[in-house]
């Protein structure tokens, strides 16, 4: 039953980098990290604070909206207080440039590292590795007014 509630909680804790990655918040990124959790994204390895800093500045900067979503993920214990997780991610960026809308899609896997320290889990080690991507042009499919923006379109 241990085992089942510490897995709920890092399935949360991944949630909530996703959410936090797709609302540029550094502050909700950097708190699924301990203080001297690290993260490896290739273009990025350092401190997973630091690395919510750039991560959530540059995609501020380079996409109009961003979707994480995370699939099943596999935990393999390595005492009470780690585990190895790998979950699988699919990023879409929607982006806009002079030629117009685009989607920037990337399929990957997380390699987290979890371990728990006063009662909370969080990562200590990230590694992001690279499955496939795509660029393709889009048209809107619904008139603008149709939904309500997300969060981060509303700043």
């Amino acid at each position: 039953m241990t085992r089942l509630v510490a897995e709920a909680a890092i399935r949360r804790r991944l949630l909530e980098y996703c959410r936090g990655i797709d609302r540029c918040d550094a502050a909700l990124v950097a708190g699924c990290y301990h203080a001297d959790g690290t993260d490896d994204h290739g273009s990025f390895s350092g401190l997973g604070r630091d690395f919510a800093v750039y991560a959530t500045e540059s995609l501020s900067r380079h996409a109009l909206s961003t979707t994480h979503m995370i699939g099943d993920s596999l935990y393999d214990w390595v005492d009470a207080t780690t585990v190895d997780v790998e979950t699988q991610v699919l990023a879409v960026h929607r982006c806009a440039n002079d030629d117009g809308e685009y989607l920037e899609r990337f399929g990957g896997r997380y390699f987290d590292r979890f371990t728990e320290l006063d009662n909370e889990w969080r990562i200590a080690e990230r590694r992001l590795t690279w499955d496939w991507d795509a660029r393709e042009p889009v048209a809107r499919a619904f008139p603008p007014d149709r939904f309500r923006p997300s969060p981060r379109q509303e700043r």
